[in-house]
């Protein structure tokens, strides 16, 4: 009775050369015979010591914390490309017989070379990171060249530095390499002007430059080179941990007594299924690269591969959900289905296996009449588990060709090795405030540029107040605040993480310090590994990285035998000064609303969800791969719906004003339930291609679609946060429960099963409609909402009743399973 789950992960046809999503599973030298009970192409497991299941959790916790080592190979390069400038610049210092002063400049100007190159350089094309390399010293050098021509006149130094924060940010509308180019010129000015280099100075920089370029371009293209075939490994071993963690969560959820922990579950369940998706994008991108697939694999196929697996995982979180509602009983279907997700988390795929079968070969009779209504809901997450172990264990035969992948395009693009950010989102949100003015509608870039511009010459007046010397870290403050920023929020929190850091590095700082004075190679040691770690959990937390640099700092003021705690705490005085400015200008100068950010987004999430179900519907009616593939619609509406859970992430903590992050943590968490019961429709639509299913059945279920389609587009310009749906949205949900209703009669009709299709359909429906009407919390409301067609001083008509009451559950249909709720996530 496993009909409902293998309606949303059907099983892959055992044939079917698609790559292993499983990092324990090597491809066999051979096609082997599973024995029996056992999944394809495994032996029976022995059994695992305590010892060994602690190691598999740490690696697994290691691999699907930083899919692909992405965040541990940034670490490493960036503290060897340090390390060796600073050993390659303080022999050249020596060796030309350069003073004290030129050798300390030249080592902290050889390190800023090889800490921003190592990023500019992550990128997996040697040709492209060599045409980048080349103009790193160009770079520098338009900073640097105009710093020394007004250095020692104050007033046109300062206003040069409004002007290269302004063409810093600039420039980044050319390009990711941009993005470091206005970095390098805009420290290449900020030595001039404050480290003061003489014209004669110059030959020795300009070396000190092209070293320090040749040693990062070096460790980059061949020492460390970013390999497209490691990477894309990595992220396929980050995929399969990030499957046995929802796995784990699940039997967590399914093993929890307290209502409360519960729901602090249920939430993680949601973030860890985010994150599957986000892995499974990583691979997509990565699996475009030259030379990243193995021989006999190809794009399509292994997007397939993974599409099969994250839709069997997913199955059985949802089951998971739907089971931890039953009563628990010791022998009853919720405790099986416990030891059955916990083997799967532990990656005891055998064990999960052999499970996973004797539920799912149990009799309804056999269960006890109080938790005999659980058994459907256990039996689909024994078939999920069945169907993730049976895709872990295939693999294709080595050296086997590879189908044809002729116009495979990659859901997402991505950026030296990562996914993109907000700012990719934003770029084409307009900035508030008046209709009139010009730079309102300029890109996003180009605004940021102005915000710097005026939050730096600010900084400027502000830190001299502070400090006629040390002015310049408010300064930096300010223009590190829209650096890989979007929207105001993003750029209030990053200000905020920034004095954070630099309080709570000072703490440490400050020890660190006494113990280090006098032993300069500890310190200089200290200073790599610091930036290091900086650099691995930047990402994480931006605190963090402020926490390492000042860290940094002191043990740099250590070694020139100039640190004070007193410095340290001017530090901390100019860096909130700074972020304050940038706060202030972010907020009153070209906002970019956040809200209005992810109301973009929100409307590119439904154009993806209205382009897949037109394609399941295009399927449905016969159509070939080629007039409609729902794999990569599928990825496209992942793609969306991250970038939706990427810029909304501000508003779903409580730091915004006038702002319910409960109301929208809930929104998101239908998003996804809509998207993951759009993906279940993609295998049930191809499958239907190649059945004998009648006709008239499949165009009742293409009909359904297409209704659900025109929800979803009628969706896009309605109100989030109105009281009732439109009437072009009722009507089209309207006519999609009515094609679902046809579908059941011309099945019955037929004497057929009903399709496998209608429950994810029905889901859909309701999702839907609970989309286009505010939910009601338990805690709190929505905040103002928004009248449409149907509604009278804000209260709803008979004719449509408010919906959203996250309590209720999802009608059941008819089909044999019970009424899952999705709205939980």
């Amino acid at each position: 009775m496993a009909e409902g789950i293998r309606s949303e992960a059907p099983h892959a046809a055992p044939a079917a050369p698609h790559p292993t999503t499983s990092p324990a599973t090597p491809p066999p030298a051979a096609p082997q015979t599973p024995a029996p009970g056992t999944p394809a192409g495994r032996a029976p497991a022995p059994r695992t010591s305590a010892l060994r299941t602690a190691a598999h959790g740490i690696r697994d916790f290691h691999l699907g914390s930083d899919p692909g080592l992405g965040r541990l190979r940034s670490a490493l390069v960036a503290g060897l490309a340090m390390a060796g400038a600073l050993g390659i610049e303080y022999l050249y210092a020596r060796l030309g017989g350069a003073a004290p002063q030129d050798m300390i400049v030249y080592m902290i100007i050889g390190t800023v070379v090889a800490m921003l190159g190592s990023n500019a350089l992550a990128g997996p094309s040697p040709a492209a990171n060599l045409r980048i390399a080349v103009f790193f010293p160009v770079a520098l050098f338009a900073g640097l060249l105009p710093g020394i021509a007004v250095a020692e006149h104050e007033v046109p130094m300062l206003a040069g530095f409004v002007v290269v924060m302004f063409a810093a940010v600039y420039v980044r509308r050319f390009g990711l390499a941009y993005f470091f180019y206005g970095f390098m010129g805009w420290m290449g000015y900020f030595f001039a002007a404050f480290l003061h280099p003489r014209l004669s100075q110059l030959p020795g920089l300009l070396v000190a430059v092209l070293l320090a370029t040749a040693w990062v371009t070096a460790l980059c293209l061949a020492l460390l080179r970013n390999r497209a075939g490691n990477a894309l490994r990595h992220t396929r071993a980050a995929f399969g941990a990030r499957a046995r963690a929802v796995a784990r969560t699940a039997a967590a959820l399914l093993a929890a007594e307290s209502p409360r922990r519960r729901e602090r579950l249920r939430r993680e369940l949601h973030a860890r299924q985010l994150g599957l998706a986000e892995t499974a994008l990583l691979i997509e991108g990565w699996s475009t690269e030259p030379g990243a697939l193995p021989e006999g694999w190809s794009a399509r196929a292994l997007r397939r591969r993974l599409l099969e697996a994250q839709l069997a995982v997913e199955a059985l979180a949802h089951a998971a959900d739907t089971l931890a509602r039953q009563p628990y009983e010791p022998e009853g279907p919720r405790a099986a289905a416990h030891a059955i997700a916990q083997a799967l988390g532990r990656q005891r795929y055998a064990q999960a296996s052999r499970l996973a079968r004797a539920l799912l070969e149990s009799r309804r009779s056999d269960a006890p009449g109080a938790v005999r209504g659980a058994l459907p809901a256990a039996r689909q997450l024994a078939a999920a588990a069945a169907t993730y172990t049976g895709l872990a264990g295939r693999v294709p035969a080595p050296g086997a060709p590879a189908p044809a992948d002729t116009g495979f395009e990659p859901a997402v693009a991505l950026s030296l090795g990562n996914l993109p950010g907000s700012p990719s989102v934003a770029k084409d949100v307009h900035a508030r405030g008046r209709g009139w003015n010009p730079l309102r509608g300029v890109p996003l870039s180009t605004r940021q540029a102005f915000q710097a511009a005026c939050a730096g010459g600010l900084a400027i007046v502000v830190g001299k107040a502070i400090s006629e010397q040390r002015y310049y870290w408010a300064v930096i403050a300010a223009f590190v605040a829209f650096t890989g920023t979007a929207t105001r929020s993003e750029t209030v929190i990053k200000a905020g993480h920034r004095v954070l850091g630099t309080l709570l590095g000072i703490i440490a700082g400050i020890g660190l310090a006494h113990l280090t004075t006098g032993h300069s190679l500890l310190a200089l040691t200290l200073i790599v590994v610091s930036m290091s770690v900086g650099f691995y959990l930047v990402k994480v937390s931006y605190a963090y990285m402020i926490f390492f640099v000042t860290i940094m700092v002191a043990q740099m003021y250590t070694l020139l035998h100039e640190f004070s705690a007193e410095l340290l705490l001017l530090r901390l005085e100019e860096t909130a000064a700074g972020a304050l400015v940038g706060i202030l200008v972010s907020l009153l100068f070209l906002p970019t609303s956040t809200r209005d950010t992810v109301n973009s987004a929100r409307a590119e999430l439904f154009g993806a969800l209205t382009e897949l179900l037109e394609g399941v519907a295009l399927r449905f009616e016969g159509a070939a791969v080629e007039d409609a593939d729902p794999d990569a619609l599928a990825r496209e509406v992942d793609h969306r719906l991250r970038a939706l859970a990427l810029v909304a992430r501000p508003l779903t903590r409580p730091l915004v004003w006038r702002n319910n992050p409960s109301y929208l943590r809930e929104r998101l968490r239908v998003y996804a339930a809509a998207a993951r019961r759009a993906r279940v429709l993609v295998p049930l639509a191809s499958a239907a291609t190649s059945t004998a299913t009648p006709t008239p059945l499949r165009a009742h279920l293409a009909a359904a679609a297409r209704a659900l389609a025109a929800a979803t587009r009628d969706l896009t310009s309605h109100p989030d946060r109105a009281v009732v749906a439109t009437d072009e949205v009722r009507t089209s949900l309207a006519a999609a429960r009515a094609s679902l209703r046809a579908a059941e009669e011309a099945a019955r009709a037929e004497s057929a099963r009903a399709p496998r299709a209608l429950l994810p359909l029905h889901h859909l429906c309701d999702l839907l409609d609970d989309l286009a009407t505010a939910p009601l919390l338990q805690r709190g409301g929505p905040g103002p909402v928004m009248t449409v067609r149907g509604t009278v001083s804000g209260a709803p008509t008979t004719e449509a009743p408010v919906r959203g009451d996250p309590r209720a559950s999802t009608p059941a249909v008819s089909v044999e399973a019970p009424g899952l709720t999705e709205r939980q996530g």
